[in-house]
């Protein structure tokens, strides 16, 4: 059980991490000037790649973590109430993702209409969200 928790802890970190950069690429794409078409095609080119390989982290995250709930009990019972809490967190997580995901079709289409302002708020959500499911994790408040 230990292998599976260690390899769900790198898989949700490197998910993480790639969302961070991801809504960052997002915050210099809405800041882009109109006839800047090299800038452009750079940065989409790194949100592709980037949300792909995010894409490919989160679903052996999502598995490793439904294996460690399911498999071996894990944060079920009584007295797991943080475990509830935690998977509604992971779905807006998801969620999360799958935004990204819409959010860079809207680029590529040339549809964006948020600024950076947006979407520098919006790149803090994973940051809440990872904080607030470690603190669940470790502490188990409920």
């Amino acid at each position: 059980m230990l292998w599976i928790k260690a390899f769900h802890i790198v898989f949700v970190a490197s998910w993480f991490a790639g969302l961070f950069y991801l809504s960052r690429i997002y915050v210099n794409l809405a800041q882009v000037p109109g006839g800047s078409s090299a800038e452009h095609a750079r940065l989409m080119l790194m949100a592709r790649k980037l949300l792909r390989f995010t894409t490919l982290l989160a679903v052996p995250a999502v598995l490793l973590g439904g294996w460690l709930w399911l498999g071996y009990g894990i944060g079920r019972g009584p007295g797991n109430g943080w475990m509830h809490a935690k998977l509604a967190l992971v779905l807006l997580a998801i969620g999360y993702h799958h935004a990204c995901a819409s959010l860079y079709r809207k680029f590529a289409a040339g549809r964006n209409t948020r600024s950076h302002v947006w979407f520098r708020w919006f790149n803090e959500v994973p940051v809440l969200l990872l904080a607030a499911i470690v603190v669940l994790v470790v502490v188990k408040p409920f």
